[in-house]
């Protein structure tokens, strides 16, 4: 099955740092299977986010790459998923980054 994972970063990314590796000795991942996400992928595009780069904005979530999720974007993600089955563990990930101001880290397919 098809996963996108998902953590808190450590540390704020910084101006000119691209994430373009797949790393998952870094971070605490959780996995949320695509066919959960696949039938909201559209309501993400409403959360401003960055695609592998603080440098480029984008809305929602990169699918097949890397989104970095800024703190002040949880609180959307959050009400996009509050109330669907299936994301009690992305709900609890989110909440700690937004009860600790920190970015979402975010592994598309």
């Amino acid at each position: 099955m098809a996963a996108h994972q998902f953590a808190i970063m450590n540390k704020t990314p910084k101006e000119g740092e691209i994430y373009d590796d797949y790393e998952p000795e870094k971070y605490d991942l959780i996995a949320v299977d695509d066919d959960l996400i696949q039938p909201i992928l559209s309501e993400f595009n409403t959360v401003n986010c960055f695609s592998h780069t603080v440098d480029f904005p984008c809305n929602g979530l990169v699918y097949a790459g890397i989104t970095l999720i800024p703190p002040d974007s949880v609180c959307g993600m959050i009400n996009i998923i509050d109330g669907a089955g299936g994301f009690g563990d992305l709900k609890s990930l989110l909440m700690k980054a937004k009860d600790e101001n920190k970015f979402i880290i975010h592994y598309g397919l």
